[in-house]
């Protein structure tokens, strides 16, 4: 028996016309188990896509909002850090650097933020005034969401959008800073500083950006001066997340022996953007595994289901085989037609599961948003018919902005989804196997006798 004797018969088994097999019951789960297969996929590759974009989305604000791909600490007490001329010198040196796209120095901070109304700790960053328009990362990710983000003015500062909530203020309006300075032994001296908001920004991740307030760092360096504040230069490549970002650091670190003269660095240290986040992107990593697992365990449990329509077809089909394999057929070409059969049940499945899933995926932030309308517009109607007015009312939100990005940045991993297909048409083989052997061994006389 040939293979394309095997396949005509596979052909005639899933696409039979013959009045003798309408509403057979193996045909119908046959049918059933590749319906279940494709529904199973939509979730699995909606999970896979979101997924990845999600946490590509996060890592990225992370890495360019906070980190940048190379991060140089400088201790304060070091030559490097001793006056705003000389860090911004020492910033300024880095970009020969072979394979560095920018250098950005900045000081970061804690103080206690005071608004009319409100108080809270943030985060004070002193950093270039032209670093919104000259960093490619501050200019894509950040959104302004009132004002400008304008550093260009005396005593300004642009704050997070969540800072500005907390504190009501608004571009226009002053808010205090007050930190605290080292005067001497167990000596600590209040420092105030007050500053006019210009502008309101937002990178869609309110776990990074919730208390960042920016400052110009020439104003930074004399408010911040004398606190625990930490200098560092950030440092972009062309390599954030390829290998090549190590020979980098190892460029940098090969400068930063030059600029101390001698053999060792002192005063100064690099770290990647991957050493300083590796808790976190390894949870990302974890979480993003299990639920892989879970989605494809589904697929698996339905693609049991084609090995059960098999062993139906199988009994339904028993008078066929024993007069193929009287006639000439093979064990091997019959088992061969029934194997093929579950391939095409998995591919069948795979064609409509996958277009949908993707489709799902692309348009995932407005069903999300769709969702959202739908709750909130019932949930609005119970809270007027409870309490009588929906002045109160807050909406809900199925992203929580405090711990997910609130747009999904959408990445089609073709690698995963290729991997996902292989496995699929794989693991709809593997469960055919044994009702197709089955059906191979099938005796023809006993079976004949019988008729």
């Amino acid at each position: 028996m040939t293979f394309g004797s095997s396949f005509l018969y596979a052909k005639k088994i899933f696409f039979s016309k013959s009045k003798s097999y309408e509403g057979s019951n193996g045909k119908r789960s046959l049918l059933g188990s590749l319906l279940c297969i494709g529904l199973c996929l939509v979730p699995l590759v909606a999970v896979l896509v979101v997924s990845e974009g999600m946490i590509s989305g996060i890592t990225g604000r992370i890495v360019h909002l906070s980190t940048q791909d190379l991060s140089v600490y400088v201790d304060s007490s070091s030559d490097f850090a001793s006056s705003e001329e000389e860090f911004v010198s020492f910033a300024k040196s880095f970009e020969s650097v072979s394979g560095v796209t920018g250098s950005y120095p900045q000081i970061q901070g804690t103080a206690l933020a005071s608004g009319s109304s409100y108080r809270t700790g943030a985060t004070v960053r002193a950093v270039p005034r032209d670093i919104f328009t000259k960093n490619e990362g501050f200019a894509s990710l950040f959104n302004v969401v009132d004002g400008e983000a304008n550093l260009s003015e005396k005593n300004c500062a642009v704050i997070g959008e969540k800072i500005a909530e907390l504190l009501n203020v608004r571009p226009g309006d002053t808010i205090r800073l007050i930190s605290v300075k080292s005067s001497g032994k167990r000596t600590f001296v209040p420092k105030v500083n007050t500053v006019k908001v210009t502008g309101v920004v937002s990178s869609g991740y309110q776990e990074l950006d919730a208390l960042w307030i920016f400052i110009p760092l020439d104003e930074g360096f004399s408010s911040m001066a004398g606190t625990d504040a930490e200098f560092t230069v950030g440092l972009t490549t062309n390599v954030t997340f390829s290998p090549g970002l190590k020979n980098v650091e190892f460029e940098v670190q090969r400068h930063l022996i030059s600029l101390n003269n001698s053999n060792s660095i002192s005063g100064a240290w690099v770290s990647t953007w991957e050493e300083l986040n590796r808790s976190q992107f390894e949870n990302f990593s974890s979480t993003r595994i299990l639920l892989l697992l879970i989605m494809l365990l589904i697929v698996l449990v339905s693609s049991v289901n084609i090995s059960s329509a098999l062993v139906m077809i199988v009994m339904e089909r028993r008078k066929e085989i024993a007069i193929l394999k009287s006639t000439g057929a093979s064990s091997g070409g019959i088992t061969l037609s029934f194997l093929l059969v579950g391939f095409a049940c998995g591919a069948g499945g795979t064609l409509l599961g996958l277009p949908l899933g993707l489709f799902v995926s692309v348009n995932i932030n407005g069903i999300i948003r769709f969702i959202e309308n739908v709750i909130n517009a019932f949930t609005r109607f119970s809270f007027m018919l409870t309490t009588g007015s929906a002045s109160n009312f807050e909406g809900v939100h199925l992203l929580d902005p405090g711990y997910y990005l609130q747009e999904i940045p959408i990445t089609i991993p073709l690698r995963e989804l290729f991997i996902i297909v292989v496995g699929t048409l794989a693991l709809s083989v593997v469960v055919s196997i044994i009702p197709a052997i089955k059906a191979g061994k099938e005796k023809p006389l006993d079976t004949l006798r019988k008729m």
